[in-house]
């Protein structure tokens, strides 16, 4: 970090501390949390893509779209839908997987319109 990125002396707005420390104490801020952790690792991001591109993928799909193992998809997938990103039906010996809700499409879509117009610093 330099000294441009940072402040060079201390304060703040103490109205302003108080309201948004207010507002953050009043909302579920650990399970929001949560659903970005899960969605952050590449291959659970990648599911979540593909799950963006049809209504439902089998186990088995999904692990050959991303190139894993289906033992390996099967995991991912249960911390997706741990974390309430998708949910699943049974077909016979077959699980059928699709995102939970619009929300999450919308946030995956937002995710790479955000990436498209923002150089990042790395």
């Amino acid at each position: 970090m330099n000294k441009k990125d940072t402040c060079e002396i201390f304060c703040y707005d103490e109205e302003k501390v108080n309201r948004i420390q207010g507002n953050i104490k009043k909302i579920d801020i650990v399970s929001i949390a949560k659903i970005l952790k899960a969605i952050a690792d590449e291959n659970r991001a990648k599911i979540t893509y593909a799950l963006c591109q049809d209504e439902e993928l089998c186990v088995c799909d999904i692990a050959n779209i991303i190139g894993i193992t289906v033992a390996n998809a099967s995991h991912h997938l249960r911390t997706l839908h741990k974390q309430g990103v998708v949910k699943y039906r049974k077909e016979g010996k077959l699980a059928f997987y699709s995102l939970d809700d619009e929300h999450i499409r919308q946030i995956m879509m937002i995710a790479l319109e955000h990436k498209k117009e923002v150089k990042v610093n790395v």
